[in-house]
């Protein structure tokens, strides 16, 4: 359990983590965009606008796809193996709760050399 989030050695594997949750979000909001741009293609009055969104529709399902496949060639995601997801889902829950443990605000945050020292004789 890491006890003091401050230290540099406690930071290990936090990269790669950040990472794949900046990558998923990315995918979740491609996804959006997907579906909006469908829905708007049904509520759209004529076919130049039609196509418009047709454009940018497939434009996004190209950049799901792209996306897609960078997380799985990373392994941040095995849409094809649920044991393998699990196993990713499991570390993922396990950094959560690891985090929320995390105290934030310790009662001493002096460290020497991570912050300018403010000295009141000066």
């Amino acid at each position: 359990m890491i006890n003091d989030y401050l230290e540099v050695e406690n930071a290990e594997g936090m990269p790669e983590m950040a990472d794949s949750a900046l990558a998923l979000e990315f995918l979740l909001s491609i996804k959006t965009g997907v579906r909006n741009a469908a829905y708007a293609i049904t509520e759209a009055r004529t076919p130049e606008v039609r196509n418009t969104f047709r454009k940018q529709m497939d434009a996004g399902l190209t950049l799901h796809e792209e996306v897609a496949n960078f997380m799985m060639e990373k392994e941040w995601m095995h849409p094809y193996n649920v044991n393998d997801q699990y196993k990713v889902d499991m570390k993922s829950a396990e950094a959560v709760l690891m985090i929320g443990n995390l105290n934030l605000f310790p009662g001493d945050t002096s460290r020497m050399g991570m912050m300018a020292q403010i000295d009141s004789d000066e």
